[in-house]
Order: structure tokens, then C-alpha cells, then sequence
């Protein structure tokens, strides 16, 4: 669809695209496997692997709770059954529900979206809730039952200042998680409940606070991104719309606060928190929107076949589109 907009060149053969939102986490897919196949223990483990690495532990969580719609979350009712109060299977069934409310909603935008969907997000959401209060109770230092109870605000919005609460107390806990910081900027977005104002606020103080290093510190490149798909792209992913987006991404004031949030996040070395390569999807997306196709390269090269985030929909009609379109963009000889 986009492909006249970037120059030809020799194409050159590219591995497969792995979608798998597991990444690079070899240990996470061999536990997910042996989960789906009953063994409730493999995931129990390799959550518990984790530690306090509390984004490593949150990605493992939804993970495995996106899994669990296979067999209808059998494995899952059986681990509540053995240990009903365990806080890693309460805090994962709840994920598992957020899951399948994302599910039943979809992802058009509110108009084009059923009232039948709707009451099932809705419904899905509260029970999601339900589930992780009880985790919240029950894991006081995990910033992921947090996490869950701010998605649970989606169906409805902020409820008597919750949200700031639910933020306040999951910064309490993990004070720049990923995860939370990237769904609180979300809800804050001009598309659900917030302004672009509140959104490029949140983001950039918490990256401005976040230490050098950590994923938090590209949360305004994530702010960048909702801002040009709802301003240029919004229900219309079309050649023209990719133009005014790229021109947005060329300005010199969006160039500096690119840069700066690359030289923080990359100033201690390679990143290895465990969602780095999400963070260098975006920064994939927003070198590809820039123009600059040697820095894109670079950024491809250290992804290898990991298409991770759904901001490539945003601007390419699909997260394979978008990656493979710029990938083979970024790769073409001149």
C-alpha cells in the first residue's frame, strides 16, 4: 500500500517477521508451551523467576495471560484450585480477563464499535477488576495489579480520581514501570479520556525523572506517536495521511526530543530491560517516519525478526505491514 513512498533499491532477502509477544524471552515460550499443555507449574516458575524484576515479571504475566484463551484458560482453573490465594495465579487470572476484554471490544474506535461489544468490554473489565483488587491486596510491591485495575478504567474512564490513586500507589511500588507509565499515558491520550496536553505532560515528566536507561525515558516518543495518529491519521490509514505524519516527524522540535529520549534510554549501553525491544519497535517507527534510513537500519539490525507494538498499525494498516514495509525500506541498497 505504502511502498511507492519510499525509494527503490535492490531487495534484499529478510528473516521471517516473528509476532510472538513473548520476543526474544526463549525461557518464557518453553513455559508458556508446557502451560498450555497443562503443566500449570512451568508458569508459576517462570514467573517466580522474575524476581522483583517487576517489568520482567509483568511481561511474563500478560504473556502467559494471553495464552490462557487457549483451552479456555483450563490450566489456570486448576492452578486457582491448588492455591486459590496464590498472588501470582490471582494477579495472572486477572490479566487474563483484561485480555479477554480487549478482546470483546475490539480494536475500531467507539462509533464503529457495537453496544453488544461494548457490554462485554464492560463486563469483562469489572470482572477483571474484581480479580485484581483481591491481587492487590494480596502482592502489596507488584505494580502490575495496578496496572490491570487502570486498564479496567478504559470501559469507563477515571471514577472519582482512581486514576491518580491507581498511578500514585503503582509508583509506590515500581516508581517507573514501563507498563503502567505506557497505560497511563494511554488514558491520558486525546483518544480516550485525556488531552494532548495531559498526555505530553505525563510522559515527558516521568522520562525527565526516569533514570538513564530505563524504558520510561522514551514514553514522550510514545506521546509523539498518539499524537500524529490522532491528529493526521485518525480512521483514515491512507498514503496521504503517512505524508502529513512523516512531515509532523521531520519538524526540528520533534527531531530534539527524539534524540534526547534515545541518548538517555541508550546512555548506560544496550538495553536489556524486558521490554527494550518494544522500545526499539517505536524507535524503528519513528526513524522510518523521520527519513532517516541509515539510523533505521541500525534499529532493524538489533531487532532482527521481532515486530513488537501496535503503534506500526497506526500509520501501515497492520504491526507485519508497517514492519516489514520499513524494514525492507531501511535495508534496500541505494
Amino acid at each position: 500500500m505504502f511502498g511507492g513512498l519510499f525509494r527503490r533499491g535492490a531487495a534484499p532477502v529478510l528473516p521471517e517477521v516473528d509476532r510472538d509477544r513473548a520476543l526474544a524471552d526463549q525461557d518464557l515460550r518453553a513455559a508458556r508451551a508446557r502451560a498450555v499443555a497443562g503443566d500449570w507449574t512451568a508458569a508459576r516458575d517462570v514467573i517466580a523467576a522474575a524476581g522483583t524484576d517487576w517489568e520482567r515479571r509483568g511481561h511474563r504475566t500478560w504473556v502467559l495471560a494471553e495464552a490462557a484463551q487457549e483451552n479456555a484458560g483450563a490450566w489456570i482453573d486448576a492452578w486457582l484450585t491448588a492455591t486459590p490465594d496464590d498472588p501470582t495465579v490471582v494477579t495472572l487470572h486477572a490479566a487474563a480477563l483484561t485480555e479477554l476484554a480487549g478482546r470483546a471490544r475490539g480494536h475500531a474506535t467507539a462509533a464503529q464499535t457495537s453496544q453488544e461489544r461494548l457490554r462485554s468490554f464492560a463486563d469483562l473489565s469489572a470482572k477483571a477488576r474484581a480479580q485484581a483488587e483481591r491481587a492487590l491486596v494480596l502482592a502489596p510491591d507488584d505494580p502490575l495489579p495496578c496496572n490491570i485495575l487502570l486498564n479496567s478504567m478504559f470501559s469507563g474512564g477515571d471514577r472519582g480520581g482512581a486514576f491518580g490513586e491507581l498511578l500514585a500507589e503503582a509508583r509506590r511500588r515500581d516508581r517507573f514501570d514501563f507498563e503502567v507509565h505506557t497505560t497511563a499515558v494511554t488514558f491520558l491520550c486525546e483518544k480516550w479520556f485525556g488531552s494532548h496536553d495531559a498526555m505530553f505532560a505525563l510522559a515527558r515528566e516521568t522520562a525527565s525523572q526516569a533514570p538513564p536507561g530505563a524504558g520510561a525515558t522514551m514514553l514522550p516518543l510514545f506521546a509523539h506517536f498518539e499524537y500524529a495518529m490522532r491528529e493526521y491519521s485518525w480512521a483514515k490509514v491512507n498514503a496521504s495521511a503517512l505524508v502529513d505524519c512523516r512531515r509532523y516527524f521531520q519538524r526540528p522540535d520533534v527531531q530534539g526530543e527524539l534524540d534526547a529520549c534515545v541518548t538517555k534510554w541508550r546512555a548506560p549501553g544496550p538495553p536489556t530491560h524486558a521490554k527494550a525491544l518494544t522500545c526499539e519497535n517505536w524507535l524503528a517507527i519513528a526513524y522510518a517516519l523521520s527519513g532517516r534510513r541509515d539510523e533505521c537500519k541500525a534499529v532493524f539490525d538489533r531487532i532482527g525478526p521481532y515486530a513488537d507494538s501496535h503503534v506500526w498499525a497506526y500509520f501501515f494498516g497492520s504491526i507485519r505491514d508497517g514492519f516489514t514495509a520499513n524494514r525492507a525500506w531501511a535495508n534496500r541498497t541505494r
